[in-house]
């Protein structure tokens, strides 16, 4: 049954597929007592090759599904499709009665960048979508015009990290991917760098060695998790509970299959994973919540 008290409904996270636990995760970490669901949309992944109407299209079907849900907050955590539909979900969510905030990573992690960079120089390594959205370059230029944003594109990237080929992660072809992908940036000189994609912080020792120990590398995760909180004390929304809150999860795809990849993601166990089927309908209006 939905919570009467908007305080005690969960905060919705999704992404593509399993990626955006490592968003998840940082969430756990920072805000234990607050109840999440997650949505994996596993069976449109990868989200990187998509059409901005594509993913538009995706995100409000998404949407509609968890707020059905009754989710208080949702967090894009996919940063395609940050990148391509945030704007309009949030202008979605305004022109219900919901009154629901929607938060994606792309700000957060622009914003963290641009604060420990030393030499204006950030590099940044996402997918096809992300780059060619240029949705990091105005962040960035919206936070310090005077910053240079170098932008490589790494399609084969998430799907290696996603489904690795025999099921191992750390082989020579995802080295040689991950290489590439760092070469233009340690020519450019970056001093950070930003992942752009949830599935790339797993790789994130290797990404290190590759760009020098010297340069900073920034995840969305932190950053996001302390912008949901800030949302949350805003609109006095934050959980009353002292003990830990509990996390639940959806998936469009084989639930087995993404539960074999979720705790390597999430980096602790995974609860049952329902299978969810998106119809691609108009978000259901319901009355609004009362306010503290």
């Amino acid at each position: 049954m939905p919570a009467a008290d908007p305080r005690d409904r969960p905060i919705a996270v999704f992404d593509s597929g399993v990626g955006g636990l490592t968003v998840l995760h940082e969430l756990l970490v920072t805000l234990p007592q607050e109840d999440f669901v997650y949505l994996g949309d596993s069976a449109r992944f990868p989200y990187g090759e998509r059409s901005a109407g594509e993913l538009e299209r995706f995100g409000m079907d998404i949407a509609e599904e968890l707020v059905a849900r009754r989710a208080k907050l949702l967090v894009v955590a996919c940063n395609s499709m940050t990148s391509a539909a945030l704007p309009a979900l949030q202008r979605r969510m305004l022109e219900t009665t919901l009154g629901v905030d929607v938060i994606g990573v792309v700000r957060p992690e622009a914003a963290q960048a641009v604060a420990v960079t030393h030499t204006g120089r950030i590099g940044l390594l996402a997918t096809r979508a992300t780059v060619a959205s240029g949705a990091y370059e105005q962040a960035v230029a919206t936070v310090d015009p005077h910053v240079d944003l170098v932008a490589v594109a790494c399609p084969e990237l998430a799907p290696l990290i996603q489904d690795p080929p025999g099921g191992e992660l750390f082989t020579h072809e995802l080295e040689d991917v991950v290489r590439g992908s760092c070469a233009p940036l340690v020519e450019a000189g970056v001093d950070t760098v930003i992942l752009g994609c949830t599935h790339y912080p797993l790789v994130r020792p290797m990404l290190q060695r590759m760009l020098g120990r010297g340069v900073t590398i920034v995840t969305s995760g932190a950053a996001l998790a302390r912008q949901v909180e800030h949302a949350l004390g805003a609109r006095g929304l934050a959980s009353r509970r002292t003990g830990e809150g509990t996390y639940s999860f959806l998936c469009t795809g084989d639930d087995g299959a993404f539960r074999a990849l979720g705790t390597r993601f999430l980096q602790m166990p995974l609860t049952e994973v329902e299978h969810v089927d998106l119809a691609p309908i108009p978000i259901t209006e319901v009355p609004a919540w009362p306010r503290p």
